[in-house]
């Protein structure tokens, strides 16, 4: 079966065979290496999953980055403490804006940038309390009008102290994107917001000095039309377009995975045992649909 930690403690060992060196985001950012996996964790629900991979990872002497969600099924203080004295890196899955815009009911888009930040701030502040955090992520929420990622373009998030989301400070036209989304490899069709763009360099301080009129409409960029990275037009023309973690497999055993990759996991989708995998494959078709159906009508 596929998405078992079986299956994914094999991908790591193919790829560890083949002469990756692992890196945390962090780690990447600030030195990075010629052949590496950038080991990312979107940790959306189910903590304890990651606490498994954590020390499945450990046990294989690789370290990786987990993004944390600060919502309460998610944030679990003694989890990230083992995960962080494991040597992993935590980072912050950020979803101000989706959520603030769901909790406050706002018109302004003022009042809802401003509310959003100071959430932000805040909820980093939690974070920061069990680990030192550096690095952040969006989280997609699909079923929101807002993209998380529009927060900055009003704000910079280096003045949080931030150095790097990787939205926008990796060149995904030299990092091959692999992730999970959709429980599949080639989830593009049902991903919402999980997407990359080959064009490097959209960074917070050129979106304000554009100023933009309309946060929504007058700078778009992460269109369906411009999204041509490796999760899409680079991965059918170098072959390279994946199902199953396996096809992965494959192709790392026959040396014809790029030298610099982003693995994106989400641990709940991975499980040994049948009960909760079995669950995870309904609800993951269901969800499939919906985001399908908002993908199209985007």
């Amino acid at each position: 079966m596929d998405f078992t930690l079986s299956a994914y403690k094999k991908l790591i060992s193919t790829l560890q065979s083949q002469g990756y060196f692992f890196q945390t985001f962090k780690e990447y950012i600030q030195n990075p290496k010629e052949k590496v996996v950038i080991l990312r964790y979107d940790v959306d629900r189910l903590p304890g999953n990651s606490l498994k991979t954590a020390l499945l990872e450990n046990e294989l002497g690789i370290r990786a980055t987990y993004f944390f969600r600060t919502i309460a099924q998610t944030f679990k203080a003694q989890i990230i403490k083992e995960i962080a004295e494991m040597g992993h890196e935590v980072g912050y899955h950020y979803e101000n804006l989706s959520e603030i815009s769901k909790e406050k009911r706002v018109k302004s888009e003022e009042k809802l940038f401003k509310f959003a930040i100071d959430d932000f701030r805040l909820s980093l502040e939690k974070l920061r309390k069990l680990y030192p955090v550096k690095t952040i992520c969006m989280h997609g929420s699909p079923l929101s009008k807002w993209d998380n990622r529009d927060l900055w373009k009003k704000y910079d998030y280096r003045d949080y102290g931030i150095i790097a989301e990787p939205y926008f400070d990796v060149n995904f036209g030299e990092v091959f994107y692999l992730t999970d989304t959709g429980r599949r490899w080639d989830g593009d069709s049902v991903s919402v917001r999980d997407k990359v763009n080959e064009d490097f360099g959209i960074r917070p301080s050129e979106i304000r000095s554009a100023k933009l009129n309309s946060l929504r409409s007058d700078f778009v960029y992460f269109t369906r039309q411009a999204v041509t990275s490796s999760i899409s037009r680079g991965k059918e023309v170098e072959g390279l377009r994946f199902r199953t973690t396996w096809d992965i497999i494959a192709a790392a055993e026959r040396g014809l995975l790029p030298d610099r990759i982003m693995l994106n996991i989400h641990p709940q989708k991975w499980d040994d045992r049948f009960g909760p995998w079995v669950k995870e494959l309904v609800w993951q078709n269901l969800k499939n649909v919906v985001k399908r159906y908002i993908y199209v009508r985007r």
